[in-house]
Parts: structure tokens; sequence; C-alpha cells
């Protein structure tokens, strides 16, 4: 896959969705809630932002801490779990979304 930004750490590509499994996976939402990002156990991700559902959707990878998306469309980004409640990610801060 063609990479737009190459902003993640580990530029390789996962060629299909992979399970995940890690303490990682819900819903995290920045503070202003503007922006909710769902890891879900296929190894996929969707992020809304303001009133626009599903505004980017793709794959991701955690490693360790470190976590790497592949976007739809082609755009590529990382973050890191700085605690098991907080994401640093695109010069973000998500919090792990309270049940």
């Amino acid at each position: 896959m063609p990479t737009k930004s190459n902003n993640a750490s580990n530029t390789d590509t996962i060629t299909n969705d992979q399970p995940q499994s890690h303490p990682y996976l819900g819903m995290w939402v920045t503070g202003d809630g503007r922006i909710r990002q769902e890891l879900l156990p296929t190894g996929r991700y969707d992020e809304a932002r303001g009133t626009r559902r599903s505004a980017y959707q793709g794959r991701y990878r955690v490693t360790g801490t470190h976590i790497d998306y592949w976007d739809d469309t082609g755009f590529t980004a990382d973050g890191t779990f700085v605690d098991s409640d907080t994401l640093h990610h695109g010069g973000m801060i998500f919090y792990r979304e309270k049940s």
C-alpha cells in the first residue's frame, strides 16, 4: 500500500486485518469528546470526528505500548499508550471511555 504520510515508525504493511488481543481494545476519546476512536478486536479501527461518523477507518497493530495505524486511504500514523487509560496519538491525548 502506498504511504501518503510516513508517520509510523514501523512502515511495513499488514495485508489482511489481523485479530488483536491486547488491553487497549475499546473506545478512546479526546478530552473535549470531539474525536472518538474505537479499537476493534478484528484489528480494525473506526474514528469519528465531530458529527462525522466513521470519518476514518483502517487497520492497526499494537506492539507493547506502541500502536501503528494504516488508514484505508493509505495514510499512516502511530501513537503510544502512556498508561492503561491514556493514548498519545497525532498530537492529541485520548482517554479510555469508561463504561
